[in-house]
C-alpha cells in the first residue's frame, strides 16, 4: 500500500487563515470528485470558519472522560475504517488527552498516512521545536505543544499563509478570531505589531530552508552535478548542563540558516566518572533527535582535543561551547577547555554561547555572594599613603630611640602599624607597608647604619620573621575586616528590603517619588530621578536631589525601566557589590510603574463599566417606561383616524385626552430619564428643598395610569416637609407604587404610608404580593432584575423601576430598603431628610 501524501499549512500566529485555507482546498478536491471527509477541525466558533465547512463530511468526535470532564478528540479508529482518500486534520502540535492511542495528533496523522490517505492539516511556527525558545523570548509565552521538525519537514507539500501584522490585528480588532472579551488582552499582549513581525519573519525564514531543500533534492533526481561546496556541519558539546538545551536550540538555527546538519557530542572522561546527569543528558538526547541532528559519544582524557578532533573528522565549520560555570581558581588549577578548544580550533569557527541572557535593562550583575566585600575607596586611597610615606615617618620617629629599642623592637612597633594599614585598605597596601618596613628597618637600625648592608645574621632571620609575621597578620585582618564590612553591608541591605517590603515606599498614592528617595538615601547619591522621554528629549517624571541628569549619557549609571523610561543615578558611582541591591530597587520602580499603569486602566475601565450600564439602563428605562403611554397615544390615534367607525363628540374628545395626558405623562419621563442619566455622569444638580409630603403623594397617584384607585394614602401629620426634589421624588414614588400594584393580588390595595422617624421621614409602599426573600433584596435594585416580589411572573417591564427609584433617592441624602409586609407582602420604605415647614 502507497503512503499517503501529507500536505501542511504553516502560519506565523493564530487567526491567519490556516483552518480557512485547509477546509477550501478540501472543498475544491471535493469538488474535482475526491472523497473528502473532515476527520478534526477546530473553529474556535468562529462563523467564517464554520462557513467553509460547507457540505463536507464530518468524521464524529470521539467523547473522554478526564478529571471529571468530558473532552471530545478525533477518532482515529473511525477514519481508518472509512479510508477516506483525503482527511483534513487540524492542529498538527496538539496533545491528545490521555488514554487516547497516541499522545500527539501528529502521531495520528503518520497512522493515517501509513494506511494510505492522504492528510491535509495546519501548524503555527510556534510549535516547531527548532524555534519554540525564539518564540518564548520574542512573545514571553512558553509553547507547551511542539512538533518535532523532521515531521513537518517530511511532508510532501508545505504552504505558508501569510498575513500582515496590521492586517491581523484589524481582524482580531473586528472580532473574527478571538471573543470581544479577549480581544484587548490579545492585541496588548501577543497580538502586539513586534510580536507578528518577529513571528512572521521566522515563519518566512523556515520556508525559505525548505524550498532550499526542495531545490537540493530537485537537482539530485535530474542529476545536476554543477559544483556545490561542502555541506557544513555544527557540533554541538553536550555535558548535560542545564543550558544544554539552549544550546542545541541556538545550534539547530544556525545550521538550518546555512542549511547544514547538526551534530550533538558529548565526551566522556576516560576513567569513567560521569561529568553530567544522565537524566538531563538523556532529555537533550531527545530534543537533539527532535531537532533532526544526530548524536555522538566520545570517551577522552582532553576533553577540548577530543572535540576539535570530533568536528575535524565531521568535517564541521563551526563548533558551539557553553560558556564555563567554573570558578577562576578552578580553571587556573584544571585548565580552561574552552580556552584550549580555541586554541587548537585553527580554521574551526568556535561559538561560546552564555550561560544566560542578562534580562533587559537590568543593571551589571554583583559580585557571588560568597565573595568577601571590597574595602570603600577612599580608605584604600589613605592605606597606600600611610604604606609608603606613614611607615617612613614612623621609623623616623623611632630612630633616636635606636639603641634602647634595637632592631627586634623597631620591627614590633612597625608590624603594629603594617596591622592598621590592613585594618584600612587590605592586603596590597599591607603589603608595600611590609616591603618599606623592611628597607627602612635595615637602613636604620642594623649595623653598619645609614646602608643596606647586614652584618649579624640574627638581624637577617629578625627581618624574615617580621615579613612571615606581617604577611600572615595582614591576610587575616583584611579578611576578618572584608567579612565585617560585609556584615555590614548585608545589614544595610536587610534594612533597605525591609522598608520595602513594609510598605513604606509603596504606601497609597504615587509610589515613584518615596522609591526615588529611598533610592538615593540607601546609596547615598547627589541626584536620582526617572526620566522619560519626550518629543524634544527628557522630562523628569519623579526625581530626589539634585542636580538633577537630564538625559541618560550624562548620568553616573542608568537602567531602562517600563514604557521607554530610565533611572538615572547621579554621585559617586555604586560599587559592584552593590549592583544586586540596586537590581531589587530598579526592579521595585518597574513594578510601581506597572502598578500605577494597571490602576489606571481599571479606573478607565470602571468608567466604561458604568458608562456602558447608564446607556443600557437607558434604553431599558424607555422600553420599561415609555411603551404604556406610546401604545395609548397610538390606539387613540388610530381609533381617531379609522374611516370604519364613526365616533360621537364625546367619544373624540376621551381620545384626545388620552393623547394629551399620556403625551404630558411621556414628557415628565423622558425629563426624568434625562435627570438620571446627567445623575450617574455627576452633571445634574440636585434642586432639595422643603416640599410638602401629601403634595407630591396626591400628585404622584394622579400620574398613575389606572391604578390609583387602588392605592391608600395614610400620612400622620397633614403638614409633614420633607428635603427633596420634588420631579425626582414624584418619579421614585411613582416607580416604587407601579411596582408595587403590578404584584398585588386583584382586590386588594398598595398602602401608601408616611410618619416622621427622628430626624427623617419614613415613607413606606405596602403591598400584599407573593414578597421577595431576603437573599434577593439588594439584587432587585439592579438594572434589568425581573425577580419581582419573589416567585411570582412580572407583567411587563424589564426590571427597572427599581433601580431608578434608589438612584434618585441615593442622589437625595435618602435610602430604600426593603422589608417583609406582615400577613404576607412587601414594604419598600424611602427614609428622607425631614424639613422644616
Amino acid at each position: 500500500m502507497a503512503r499517503g501524501k501529507l500536505r501542511i499549512y504553516l502560519g506565523a500566529a493564530p487567526g491567519v487563515g490556516k483552518t480557512f485555507a485547509m477546509l477550501d482546498e478540501g472543498w475544491r478536491r471535493k469538488e474535482r470528485g475526491t472523497d473528502v471527509v473532515i476527520g478534526y477541525v477546530e473553529s474556535h466558533n468562529r462563523p467564517k470558519t464554520i462557513a467553509q465547512m460547507r457540505d463536507l463530511e464530518v468524521v464524529p468526535r470521539r467523547l473522554l472522560e478526564y478529571r471529571g470532564q468530558t473532552l471530545e478528540e478525533m477518532d482515529l479508529d473511525a477514519i481508518l475504517r472509512r479510508k477516506p482518500k483525503v482527511a483534513l486534520v487540524d492542529e498538527l502540535a496538539h496533545t491528545n488527552v490521555p488514554g487516547t492511542r497516541n499522545e500527539k495528533r501528529w502521531k495520528d496523522v503518520e497512522e493515517l498516512l501509513e494506511a494510505g490517505i492522504d492528510v491535509i492539516s495546519t501548524v503555527n511556527i510556534q510549535h516547531l521545536a527548532s524555534v519554540n525558545d525564539v518564540v518564548e523570548q520574542i512573545t514571553g509565552i512558553t509553547q507547551r505543544e511542539t512538533v518535532p521538525d523532521a515531521v513537518v519537514r517530511a511532508a510532501d507539500q508545505i504552504e505558508l499563509v501569510d498575513m500582515a501584522p496590521e492586517a491581523l490585528r484589524r481582524r482580531m480588532a473586528h472580532g473574527n478570531i478571538y471573543p470581544p472579551e479577549k480581544v484587548d488582552a490579545a492585541l496588548g499582549h501577543y497580538f502586539r505589531v513586534g510580536n507578528l513581525g518577529a513571528l512572521r519573519e521566522l515563519a518566512l525564514l523556515w520556508v525559505a530552508d525548505r524550498v532550499d531543500d526542495e531545490l537540493s533534492r530537485y537537482r539530485e533526481r535530474h542529476g545536476i552535478e554543477d559544483p556545490w561546496e561542502t555541506k557544513e556541519r555544527v557540533v554541538v558539546a553536550l555535558t548535560g548542563a542545564p543550558n544544554g538545551d539552549r544550546l542545541l536550540r541556538r545550534g539547530a538555527r544556525m545550521a538550518a540558516r546555512v542549511n547544514g546538519e547538526l551534530v550533538g557530542v558529548h565526551v566522556r572522561s576516560a576513567d569513567g566518572a560521569a561529568r553530567a546527569p544522565s537524566e538531563q543528558l538523556e532529555r537533550q538526547r531527545q530534543l537533539l533527535a527532535e531537532l533532526g541532528g544526530r548524536y555522538a559519544e566520545l570517551t577522552a582524557i582532553d576533553v577540548a582535543g577530543a572535540l576539535v578532533s570530533f568536528a575535524r573528522s565531521e568535517n564541521a565549520t563551526q563548533l558551539v561551547l557553553g560558556a564555563t560555570q567554573r570558578s577562576k581558581w578552578s580553571e587556573l588549577v584544571g585548565g580552561s577547555v574552552i580556552n584550549r578548544a580555541i586554541r587548537e580550533a585553527d580554521d574551526l569557527d568556535v561559538h561560546v554561547i552564555s550561560a544566560a541572557e542578562p534580562e533587559a535593562g537590568s543593571l551589571p550583575r554583583g559580585p557571588r555572594r560568597n565573595r568577601l566585600a571590597s574595602f570603600p575607596p577612599r580608605r584604600r586611597q589613605v592605606a597606600w599613603v600611610m604604606g609608603s610615606g606613614g611607615v617612613v615617618l614612623l621609623t623616623l620617629a623611632l630612630s633616636p630611640m635606636r639603641s634602647s629599642l634595637g632592631l627586634p623592637g623597631a620591627l614590633l612597633v612597625l608590624l603594629l602599624g603594617v596591622v592598621g594599614i590592613a585594618l584600612l585598605g587590605g592586603v596590597p597596601p599591607a603589603v608595600l607597608a611590609v616591603g618599606v618596613s623592611v628597607v627602612v628597618a635595615d637602613f636604620f637600625f642594623t649595623p653598619p647604619y645609614h646602608s643596606f648592608r647586614i652584618s649579624h645574621a640574627s638581624d637577617v632571620v629578625a627581618l624574615v620573621v617580621f615579613v612571615a609575621a606581617a604577611a600572615a597578620v595582614s591576610a587575616l585582618v583584611d579578611r576578618l575586616t572584608r567579612r565585617g564590612l560585609q556584615v555590614a553591608r548585608a545589614a544595610a541591605e536587610a534594612e533597605a528590603l525591609a522598608r520595602l517590603a513594609g510598605g513604606t515606599v509603596l504606601s497609597k498614592g504615587e509610589p515613584l517619588p518615596d522609591l526615588v528617595a529611598e533610592v538615593r538615601r540607601t546609596f547615598a547619591l547627589d541626584a536620582v530621578a526617572v526620566l522619560a522621554p519626550t518629543d524634544d528629549g527628557w522630562r523628569p517624571i519623579a526625581s530626589a536631589g539634585g542636580p538633577v541628569p537630564t538625559r541618560p549619557e550624562v548620568a553616573s549609571l542608568s537602567a531602562e525601566l517600563t514604557e521607554g523610561t530610565v533611572l538615572v543615578l547621579s554621585g559617586s558611582m555604586a560599587s559592584a557589590d552593590d549592583r544586586r541591591l540596586l537590581n531589587v530597587f530598579v526592579a521595585q520602580l518597574r513594578l510601581a510603574q506597572e502598578r500605577a499603569a494597571l490602576e489606571a486602566r481599571a479606573a478607565s475601565a470602571t468608567e466604561l463599566e458604568e458608562a456602558n450600564t447608564l446607556r443600557t439602563a437607558l434604553l431599558a428605562a424607555v422600553s420599561h417606561d415609555l411603551r404604556t403611554p406610546l401604545a395609548s397615544i397610538k390606539a387613540a390615534a388610530t381609533s381617531l383616524l379609522s374611516e370604519d367607525v364613526r365616533w360621537d363628540e364625546h367619544e373624540e374628545r376621551e381620545f384626545a385626552k388620552t393623547i394629551d395626558a399620556e403625551s404630558d405623562r411621556l414628557t415628565h419621563l423622558v425629563t426624568n430619564l434625562l435627570d438620571m442619566s446627567r445623575l450617574q455622569t455627576g452633571a445634574l444638580k440636585v434642586a432639595l428643598r422643603p416640599i410638602a409630603l401629601d403634595d407630591v403623594v396626591y400628585t404622584t397617584i394622579g400620574t398613575l395610569s389606572g391604578g390609583g384607585a387602588r392605592v391608600v394614602i395614610d400620612i400622620d401629620e397633614p403638614d409633614l416637609f420633607v428635603m427633596v426634589d420634588s420631579g425626582l421624588f414624584e418619579r421614585v414614588l411613582a416607580n416604587v407604587i407601579e411596582n408595587a400594584l403590578s404584584w398585588s393580588p386583584e382586590g386588594t390595595v398598595v398602602r401608601v404610608e408616611a410618619g416622621r422617624a427622628g430626624d427623617h421621614v419614613d415613607v413606606r409602599v405596602v403591598d400584599q404580593g407573593p414578597g421577595i426573600p431576603p437573599d434577593q433584596r439588594e439584587a432587585v435594585f439592579q438594572p434589568f432584575q425581573r425577580l419581582g416580589d419573589g416567585r411570582g411572573e412580572r407583567r411587563d417591564g424589564v426590571g427597572l423601576g427599581l433601580a431608578v427609584a434608589r438612584g434618585f433617592i441615593d442622589a437625595m441624602g435618602g435610602s430604600v430598603t426593603i422589608e417583609d409586609t406582615p400577613g404576607g407582602g412587601t414594604t419598600v420604605v424611602c427614609s428622607l431628610p425631614l424639613a422644616s415647614a
